[in-house]
């Protein structure tokens, strides 16, 4: 939540450095000098922090990822619950497995626990799915899908549920059940949520095997990262590259 008013924060003040910029550009052309130093200032290092971000998440770099959040464990309520809860969602992200369900273990049940069933349902489903409990799988995205969605404004709210519905289309792809639209929505959560990229793009891949395209699914696979032996990816993309190759 705190996140999230950060954010709209972020882009009101964006609106109203656009809309005065281009106020006094229309009185007199030189101001234009003065706002692009102040976006130099103000908007280029929040551009250049995102676009590191995204690469650190897209690079599968689990070591630098979970170190990177760890820092900010001190400051989250309830660390004894989330704490070990946002360390297993970075490791189900990535395909690892017993990590993930090691840092299950360790989290505190209690009020803060039962209040994050959103990201238990999110871990629990990510891990089902690549132990191969494509049914539980299946049921626990479904129950994802169904939560209400929080009163966080229109735009989050829209990312909640994409994400939420790419989990769904990602259980489906491995249980062989994929829905038509499935493809465009796995793309999408792909390119809108890097954390989970990895994941909806081998999910990507398994649609697009099954539906005879075995040379996008190597060019899909072609620059992934090289997943240690403990990533379910390393299994999906020898598989996955074996099958389309063959």
């Amino acid at each position: 939540m705190n996140r999230f008013f950060a954010r709209a924060l972020s882009i009101a003040s964006l609106a109203l450095l656009a809309f005065v910029s281009a106020r006094l550009i229309a009185r007199d052309v030189r101001f234009a000098a003065v706002v692009l130093v102040v976006a130099a200032v103000f908007v280029v290092p929040a551009w250049i922090s995102r676009r590191r971000m995204r690469r650190l998440l897209l690079s599968g770099d689990i070591g630098r990822i979970v170190g990177m959040w760890q820092g900010s464990f001190r400051r989250v309520t309830h660390p004894e619950t989330m704490a070990p809860l946002v360390t297993a969602t970075a490791y189900a992200a990535y395909g690892f497995i017993d990590r993930a369900r090691d840092a299950l273990a360790r989290a505190a049940k209690g009020p803060a626990w039962e209040a994050a069933v959103e990201q238990r349902l999110f871990v629990e489903a990510l891990l089902d799915v690549y132990e191969g409990e494509r049914s539980r799988a299946l049921t626990k995205a479904e129950e994802l899908e169904n939560l209400p969605l929080p009163n966080v404004g229109f735009w989050m709210r829209r990312k909640i549920s994409l994400l939420r519905r790419g989990v769904g289309a990602l259980a489906r792809a491995f249980a062989h059940s994929s829905r038509a639209e499935d493809e465009a929505l796995l793309r999408n959560v792909a390119r809108s949520s890097p954390l989970v990229h990895w994941a909806m793009r081998y999910a990507r891949a398994v649609f697009l095997v099954d539906a005879g395209r075995q040379g996008e699914a190597l060019s899909l696979l072609a620059d992934a990262p090289s997943w240690p032996e403990e990533s379910a990816f390393r299994s999906f993309h020898d598989e996955l590259t074996a099958q389309a190759a063959g």
